[in-house]
């Protein structure tokens, strides 16, 4: 039996759960963008699928609607992988084991995938109808959009006819998204030179801190693994004479990492524990109930020889993590309240001759996020590293003069009997590439409440995602 098949709106959560039987971790789409083109095969639908594995699929007007203007709705078709420690689950070829509780549809030990699942299980339910009054209608689904939003970038959008886009990758229902901040990954490799010492080895683990995404939750001030490894680290090397092996944490740049781990050799195991049980307790009462489940597990190999950084460069490795700039830059001087330039210290990784650190900046003005850039840039001259700018995307400015705002702002107004709120957002949307691409493009985006979403505490509002099915279709109908 299928497990969401209960669940209202029946035809979107029939399409969530094959969707998720489908692994499509980013750069693994070819699986769900087959299913998609098979999908529009066996319904007679008009389907273009690419080289990058993009998908579009067309559907005529309903009766009365032939000659309306056409309506694009859009969506990724790949997710964030993320599972707990102690799964085995390969996003490779595993698909998901969903279950409902309180609510929510919720995945076990991973992600959901509901970024940006339920946005393509709309637009199929949409074209699977005969029954729905609606515009001729553009279902894109793009891929790659967690890693640098290559599929958006990559995209031909000159087979599509309309103009008004409705873009369904939003979590905060009540919210009408108007604009987006731009971003760019930022890769510093450090190199580092190697000794061999002796003496007894820990392995230190910080883990349990709730992560997500870097740019919807980092207003919220979530421990980042990797920065905290750096703070330890300094307390460390300022009480003691440590020498550092390794430190590996996070998996993606736009995922506050919950978990990161560092070795090191010292000669007094005894004191180094002591400083980093202190720490932990340091961290429990600066994060309070934030942090329910942060904890900094030490295993230790006494007198072992092996191979770690030199002196100096573990230094330069320790001084960056530590003092690198990572969280809030700035808030916005026009929309108050809002995130206006930010970074996240993603991924940290070891290799037998370097270290590196990789980043994602954020901002909805491009002069901040060239300031960001720059000053990332001098870190790397500084040190005597080397750097890699990628994926950079644009911001998704607000357009004053849009005809698709006011028509989904009155369906949210007679759904929620209040004006509903137009904001922007400090995450990069696919509106920004795709009306870069596009310019006539007139863009909203809104969907059902997530929380959590990029990591193993994702969860989809099943209430939310009926109320979000019943306005997408009323916003086609007033499309007439």
């Amino acid at each position: 039996m299928a497990v969401l098949e209960e669940l209202e709106p029946q035809e979107v959560f029939h399409y969530f759960e094959e969707l998720s039987q489908i692994p499509r971790g980013t750069f693994n789409t070819k699986a769900v963008s087959d299913y998609c083109v098979k999908f529009a095969n066996d319904r007679g639908l008009e389907v273009i699928q690419d080289e990058l594995n993009n998908v579009i699929i067309k559907k005529p007007g309903t009766e009365g609607y032939e000659e309306s203007e056409p309506v694009i709705v859009q969506g990724h078709l790949d997710m964030v992988c993320e599972k707990t420690e102690v799964s085995d689950h390969d996003f490779e070829k595993d698909p998901l084991d969903l279950y409902v509780e309180d609510g929510f549809v919720k995945a076990r030990d991973t992600t959901l995938g509901a970024d940006d699942g339920i946005a393509v299980a709309i637009a199929l339910a949409l074209l699977d109808s005969d029954t729905i009054p609606h515009p001729p209608l553009e279902a894109v689904f793009t891929v790659d959009e967690e890693v640098g939003m290559g599929g958006a970038g990559g995209i031909d959008l000159t087979p599509l006819k309309g103009k008004m886009l409705i873009n369904l990758d939003s979590e905060d229902e009540g919210t009408i998204i108007a604009g987006c901040a731009g971003g760019l990954s930022f890769c510093m490799n450090l190199p580092v030179g190697r000794k061999q010492v002796t003496g007894d080895c820990l392995e230190v683990t910080i883990r349990g801190l709730k992560g997500g995404h870097s740019g919807m939750e980092i207003h919220h001030q979530r421990g980042n693994a990797n920065k905290l490894a750096g703070r330890l680290l300094n307390r460390l090397n300022q009480n003691m004479d440590i020498s550092l092996a390794e430190v590996q944490g996070g998996a993606k740049d736009n995922v506050i990492p919950s978990a990161c781990t560092f070795t090191i050799v010292v000669h007094d195991s005894v004191k180094a524990e002591m400083i980093i049980e202190n720490m932990e307790n340091v961290w429990k009462q600066e994060f309070g109930e934030d942090e329910p489940e942060l904890e900094v597990i030490v295993t230790k190999t006494e007198n072992i020889e092996k191979s770690v950084m030199s002196d100096m460069d573990m230094k330069k490795v320790i001084f960056f993590i530590n003092n690198c700039q990572n969280g809030v830059y700035g808030f916005s001087r026009s929309l108050k309240g809002l995130v206006e330039t930010s970074d996240n210290l993603g991924v940290v990784t070891t290799e037998e001759n370097k270290v590196s650190f990789v980043f994602l900046i954020r901002s909805s003005v491009s002069s901040k996020m060239e300031e960001m850039k720059e000053a990332f840039i001098s870190w790397a001259e500084f040190l005597g590293g080397t750097y890699e700018l990628s994926g950079a995307y644009p911001a998704w400015m607000y357009k004053e003069n849009s005809k698709i705002r006011p028509i989904v702002a009155e369906v949210f107004e007679k759904v929620y009997g209040k004006t509903p709120n137009i904001s922007t957002i400090h995450a990069g949307l696919e509106c920004g590439l795709l009306s870069g691409k596009k310019p006539e493009l007139d863009c909203v985006s809104f969907g059902p409440r997530m929380y959590d979403i990029h990591s193993v505490n994702e969860r989809l509002d099943i209430a939310s995602t009926w109320r979000m099915w019943n306005i997408i279709k009323e916003v086609l109908k007033e499309c007439k």
